[in-house]
């Protein structure tokens, strides 16, 4: 986060909980690794394969120390931190094991805690104790982190920034029940609690259109409009941007000064206390994108995933620090972005997506002017819902995948009811990621953009030994990921 999000008063407190964590981690080494997603990209999905295939030894040919055989024992243990709910790891994967249902998305942060120990692979550090690693797993919606942007915006500036990008594209249409009623309105009047109320309640609905599946954009803050929680109804949720402010001080009692001060009323309640007690603390982080479903939606749903990469990447502490600054200021050497739901492809195409995905990254770090230093990106999912087969069609072969849609999917002219298998041939991307980008910035239909088939798979049915064990969820690149992310902290 650059210096100018947080005040002296903010670095002060936030140096002070590094340094505890610190003295902490002299007595259980720990890492906090955050996990977040935007808009559907399956966080919940990922933490339960994650854990379940440390907890069941999954098929991890790439996470080395698995590999090595140097992990002896995995085990969930009681969280640090006591206000902060837990994840619910046992709910989620018993939704996704036993019910094969994907389980609900996160609208809250929650945590949990996941002890490794393992034999050092230096012959010298193995003479004295085993190895013990804890993860601090922390779950948050995509949606808060881009609020953190708002830490550095006053209200004009948000303002201005929110309806330019309002007035662009499809978000034009979406939003003009919102534009019209903040020119209609006198924002200079006395204020009134009903005109903020109705202001609030259409850029609410302009946010969640947005959102829906059918148009699936990512720069949506403030997130808490789309999951308000237990602040539903406050005034730090009641307020709206406003369209043409002078840059002159709102008169004191109007409208104008009441959806200023509810504003910064959020900042201070809402962004500020998730920034400093949970954000600022982290070691690693995963990004989870839906890459394929920004695709599949066309070039400005594609444009709006690389904005707000651009936005999610501006806020971390990235890069590499000394000993003694790392005692007050925690920085995030290590962020992962992941094009999720690879499974909805055949491999020939989990490469292309992989090489779209890091393009939008590149030119996300090039908007912001930052280093890609620490910054990786990989093609997975979580959970395999699929697996692939070659079908033979006017005497060629057809690399299909095989999968149970879900209950009211429809496939070609078939409806299908969650219960038998189908083969589906999704599409193929482009081979150049150049000449792809090319068609999304010049809005042209004839340059390589992919006719996807994106079909909703239910979870694999996960078989059982004889002895009644459930063998572990199936996964594409969870092992890079375990490499990547905290590979190193166990050597």
């Amino acid at each position: 986060m650059p210096p100018s999000l947080t005040s002296l008063t903010d670095e002060a407190a936030i140096a002070l909980d590094n340094l505890a964590d610190r003295a902490a981690n002299l007595v259980n080494p720990t890492i906090r690794l955050g996990v977040t997603g935007l808009s559907r990209a399956g966080k919940t999905v990922f933490i339960s394969s994650l854990v379940h295939n440390l907890l069941h030894g999954g098929r991890l040919p790439l996470f080395e120390p698995m590999r090595s055989g140097r992990i002896t024992a995995t085990r969930l243990e009681e969280q640090p931190d006591d206000a902060v709910p837990r994840f619910q790891y046992e709910d989620h994967i018993r939704a996704l094991v036993r019910e094969r249902v994907w389980p609900d998305s996160t609208r809250a942060i929650s945590e949990l805690r996941l002890t490794i120990e393992y034999r050092s692979a230096s012959g010298w550090n193995r003479m004295f104790s085993p190895g013990r690693l804890s993860i601090d797993i922390v779950d948050y919606p995509g949606e808060w982190l881009l609020d953190l942007p708002l830490l550095g915006q006053d209200f004009r500036q948000f303002s201005e920034a929110t309806s330019e990008l309002a007035r662009t594209g499809i978000r034009a249409e979406l939003a003009s029940d919102w534009l019209d009623l903040c020119a209609a309105i006198d924002m200079n009047a006395p204020a009134d609690e009903m005109v903020a109320r109705q202001l609030a309640n259409a850029f609410t609905t302009y946010l969640r259109a947005c959102k829906a599946d059918e148009r699936s954009l990512s720069t949506l803050p403030p997130g808490r409009f789309l999951m308000p929680g237990d602040l539903e109804g406050s005034p730090a949720l009641t307020f709206a941007p406003l369209v043409g402010l002078p840059p002159t001080r709102a008169p004191k009692g109007s409208l104008r000064a009441m959806m200023e001060r509810r504003y910064e009323a959020y900042k201070t309640v809402v962004v500020k206390p998730f920034f400093r007690e949970h954000f600022a603390r982290l070691d690693r982080q995963i990004v989870l994108v839906d890459t394929l479903q920004a695709i599949n939606r066309g070039p400005e749903a594609v444009q709006d995933l690389e904005r707000a990469l651009a936005d999610v990447l501006a806020c971390f502490r990235a890069g590499s620090s000394n000993m003694l600054s790392s005692l007050v200021r925690r920085r995030i050497d290590r962020v992962l972005v992941a094009a999720t739901k690879a499974d909805h492809l055949h491999h020939e195409s989990h490469d292309r997506l992989q090489a779209i995905t890091r393009r939008l990254v590149d030119r996300a770090i090039h908007t912001i002017g930052m280093s890609g230093a620490g910054i990786d990106v990989m093609a997975i999912a979580s959970v395999r819902a699929t697996r692939e087969a070659t079908v033979r069609r006017d005497g060629h072969d057809l690399p299909v995948i095989v999968g149970t849609p879900m209950e009211g999917e429809k496939v070609a002219a078939e409806r299908f009811d969650g219960k038998r298998k189908t083969a589906v041939f999704p599409g193929d991307l482009p081979e150049d990621p150049a000449a792809f980008f090319r068609s999304i910035d010049e809005r042209s239909d004839h340059l390589d953009l992919p006719d996807l088939d994106i079909v909703r798979f239910r979870p694999p049915l996960i078989e059982e030994t004889a002895d009644g064990v459930t063998l572990s969820v199936p996964h594409i690149r969870l092992d890079r990921v375990m490499q990547f992310l905290f590979g190193d902290r166990l050597a």
